[in-house]
């Protein structure tokens, strides 16, 4: 039996009036989704511990069943996993986004976290000319994919540095930077290299008009997957952060050509990914960024969009390849991004298990928010989910 992880990044959210009061799940058409939520086991988990923010990488590293209270050092060192970087312990490794704001100072707004969804062949030389000029034996500059960037801080785990308590640019948009500005300020070389940056990033001819260096935290440590749950796995998706938790927990990392993370990427290329790998594999994570990147933005449209071709062309491929007979499915988001808020939110994520070994009747018509809480069905501790599913499928 193969073992189907599918995650709709972001997918989860509020009810929205001009949707006449429905979720973008509710108002999504997906019929595969819905199918299998008729015949599997429907509930929620808790991805997101109590005493944790409710980013991306800590309900990932849940979903993937690493305890992110015990394993999580920053949203930085998981995506030098991803590169391949070779780190010294006390090494301090930030994310670093290329941003527009109206200005770095204390009377700033962050316009958006993104740089306008900065394409790659932009960003990487802008980066690389921040490397140039700026990079020294203290900071070095990586360039990423898109906004996303890498920067790393030699020896500065011992360093003030690494106290920084700075906002994810994502959960500021259109909000003033005031209070990230002055805990930028506690350290004379962040505000340096800020002021620097954006003098070298100014009139470039895109929306990248500063560096946003954010998530912080010593290079990344997990023990390796397929020892902890006899499976061999892979992990398939766009995003750097993705990328890191399969590389640092041993899982093979499936690069699909002119996949995105938005809402049009290359869906058939990820599902081609998926099913070769699992001609020998066990274990397949599949993640689509598009829902979460449409919350941020704030579309509705895309949003419904994302979730629907969620359901056409990744569910329903695989579920054709592979029905639930021949695999066991579990599919949910890592976290809600509501439209509303444009940020994400740590309330429990809907989930559906659909296996033949645990194949039932739930009376629900549909997959939604609403639906998974009525069963009454929690798991709260996300990095159990897991354990959980392969108990129930194996």
């Amino acid at each position: 039996m193969k073992l189907l992880f599918l995650i709709a990044d972001g997918m989860g959210g509020w009810p929205i009036k001009e949707l006449g009061n429905k979720t973008t799940m509710e108002a999504a058409h997906t019929p595969n989704m819905d199918m299998l939520a008729k015949k599997g086991i429907v509930g929620r988990c808790r991805t997101v511990p109590a005493t944790m923010p409710p980013g991306s990488d800590v309900a990932n590293m849940s979903l993937l069943g690493f305890d992110p209270e015990k394993f999580h050092t920053g949203r930085g060192p998981i995506e030098a996993a991803a590169q391949g970087l070779k780190l010294n312990p006390d090494d301090l490794v930030w994310r670093l986004n290329l941003v527009n704001l109206s200005d770095i100072s204390a009377d700033g707004t962050m316009y958006d976290y993104s740089a306008g969804h900065i394409s790659t062949d932009k960003s990487v030389p802008l980066v690389e000319m921040l490397q140039k000029e700026l990079g020294n034996d203290e900071f070095t500059f990586y360039p990423g994919i898109q906004y996303r960037h890498l920067l790393v801080h030699k020896g500065g785990a011992k360093k003030l540095e690494s106290k920084l308590a700075i906002n994810p640019p994502h959960d500021i948009t259109d909000k003033p930077i005031s209070a990230d500005i002055e805990e930028y300020g506690k350290s004379p070389l962040m505000t340096k290299l800020l002021q620097d940056s954006a003098k070298l990033l100014k009139n470039n001819g895109t929306k990248a008009v500063s560096i946003w260096p954010w998530g912080q935290g010593t290079p990344l440590l997990l023990t390796n997957f397929e020892e902890k749950y006899s499976m061999k796995g892979a992990v398939i998706s766009a995003v750097d952060l993705i990328k890191g938790l399969g590389r640092a927990s041993g899982l093979e990392v499936l690069e699909v050509e002119g996949a995105t993370g938005l809402v049009d990427t290359n869906y058939a290329g990820k599902v081609e990914a998926t099913l070769k790998f699992l001609e020998h594999g066990d274990f397949a994570f599949v993640h689509l960024e598009g829902p979460d990147e449409s919350g941020h933005m704030g579309s509705v449209e895309d949003k419904v969009k994302s979730i629907e071709r969620f359901d056409a062309q990744i569910v329903g491929p695989l579920l054709k390849k592979y029905p639930v007979d021949q695999a066991s499915y579990l599919i949910t988001c890592d976290h809600f991004t509501p439209i509303e808020t444009k940020t994400h939110d740590a309330a429990p994520v809907p989930f559906i298990l659909a296996s033949k070994k645990c194949n039932g009747s739930t009376g629900l018509d549909s997959f939604s928010e609403k639906n998974a809480k009525s069963t009454g069905v929690i798991q709260d501790k996300g990095y159990e989910l897991m354990q959980w599913v392969i108990d129930l499928t194996s």
